[in-house]
């Protein structure tokens, strides 16, 4: 039976009847108690118990909150150590009531020496900051994380970091890179010891590179009233692309960036994955924005087109919540136009569980990748799969690099399939994504924020 004829579960596996969503509740707190137990304690972690502090403090204060962000945009731009100071006395000079500690820095603020010091201890920790999302400069560098992550049982996804480019050099250096590090991750991947639980499903074999491709990177010319014009120029370096990473045996995963870019890149995937020269390979993917409004459309639109060009390989669906949230939303009230993203926390979780179903009864028509850092919507995803009949085999959890370290840890040491979202680059090009993942990770509504505010895990694991 081929795989646009077969029938939901999981794939190789008796089709298990769907259950009703609120069946398995008993399940979901079970396995998100469990989860939770296995998490390794903030004493192993020292460093990221003084950073899960900072992030509380900045959490609480609006303000705060806004003038580090500022200071974390600008910091690339500042020309010395003085010049920073300078800029983080007067972003902190807006802050009403400032902790004692950045009172103590504005003081020194007023003194050569002062600035000086407060520059260096303020580069220090954007750095700090900044390597704990971003993981190396270029991807050689970032070859030790990623072995190391496979020798404790994780796979890895790597992002070369690159926002939208505005020259053609630009994009040539963005593709030049890409191929380079396709090159360099095969090499190094051909040493890793044997981790079957990471190299195969019901489907077939899983690649050990796994490289993710922004498009908005690779063309200076997307614009949303003429998306031909982007993809046509992405697609001449795409191709290239997708042909190494076939010859290498390397996954290629399509990155969705904001709603700008989200029909070029989505359209140029299908457009390429469906040409006779790609059909039977590179393994690729694409990824699902759940907070968008139209998600679940783009994934019944998703599902047809894998029905209608069924490729040798199944097409990797990554699931995420989606992280331009703010960008949607402000772009959104400043045009006068309907917010295309769901507005309430709870809105989007519920629509993040029901694609996540969605995906998992469509195997083996594509693999599901579930990416989230809430205890709920992954132990949510376990126990559906569990009642669908699968043992985890054809279910990949994903987490971000340095939000969800502690998740992946016990998610590994139970046995299931994890995979690491690993960005690469210089501080410079990966600003923005930095702004993002700080975003993120202090938003009061975040999944993490509430964890780090100490609310009781019967709270965080009920039904959205």
């Amino acid at each position: 039976m081929s795989r646009s004829g077969a029938e939901g579960g999981p794939a190789g596996a008796a089709r298990a009847e769907r259950p009703a969503p609120g069946a398995y509740e008993d399940e979901v707190a079970r396995i998100g108690r469990e989860l939770a137990a296995a998490m390794p304690s903030a004493a192993r972690h020292p460093l990221r118990a003084l950073d899960a502090r900072a992030m509380r403090a900045t959490a609480q204060d609006r303000e705060l909150r806004a003038a580090l962000f500022r200071l974390v945009d600008v910091t690339p731009a500042c020309r010395s150590l003085e010049d920073l100071a300078r800029h983080l006395n007067e972003y902190l000079a807006a802050v009403d009531e400032a902790p004692p500690s950045l009172a103590t820095a504005m003081r020194m603020a007023h003194t050569k020496a002062g600035r000086r010091a407060l520059g260096a201890a303020a580069s220090v920790a954007i750095r700090h900051m900044a390597h704990r999302f971003i993981i190396a400069e270029s991807p050689r560098e970032a070859l030790g994380t990623l072995a190391g992550l496979w020798r404790r049982g994780m796979a890895s996804s790597l992002d070369l970091l690159g926002e939208a480019t505005v020259t053609e050099a630009e994009a040539d250096r963005y593709a030049e890179r890409c191929a380079g590090a396709l090159e360099d991750l095969a090499q190094a991947a051909e040493r890793w010891p044997s981790r079957p639980r990471l190299e195969a499903d019901s489907a077939g074999p899983l690649p050990r590179v796994n490289l993710s491709i922004k498009v908005s990177a690779l063309t200076p010319r997307i614009h949303p009233e003429a998306p031909e014009l982007g993809r046509e120029d992405a697609a001449r370096r795409v191709r290239p692309l997708l042909r190494r990473a076939r010859e290498l045996g390397a996954h290629a995963h399509f990155d969705s960036e904001s709603l700008d870019t989200l029909e070029t890149t989505l359209e140029l995937a299908k457009e390429l994955l469906a040409e006779d020269e790609f059909r039977a390979g590179p393994s690729a993917g694409m990824v699902l924005q759940a907070y968008l409004r139209d998600s679940p459309a783009m994934l019944e639109e998703l599902l047809g087109w894998a029905r209608a060009h069924e490729r040798e390989v199944p097409l990797t669906v990554r699931l995420v919540k989606g992280a331009y949230w703010d960008h949607e939303v402000a772009e959104a009230r400043q045009e006068g136009w309907p917010a295309p993203v769901f507005e309430r926390k709870a809105d989007c979780d519920r629509n993040f569980e029901a694609l996540t179903r969605r995906l998992l009864d469509e195997r083996p028509l594509v693999r599901p990748a579930i990416a989230s850092h809430n205890l709920r919507s992954i132990a949510h995803a376990i126990a559906y799969d569990r009642a669908l009949g699968g043992d985890g085999r054809d279910l990949e959890l994903q987490v971000l690099r340095g939000l969800g370290d502690e998740l992946a840890e016990a998610l590994a040491a139970r046995g299931h399939r994890v995979r690491a979202y690993c960005p690469v680059g210089d501080l410079v090009a990966g600003m923005a994504y930095l702004v993002r993942r700080l975003l993120e990770n202090t938003s009061n509504e975040s999944f993490l924020g509430e964890q780090q505010r100490g609310v009781p895990l019967e709270e965080l694991l009920a039904a959205p």
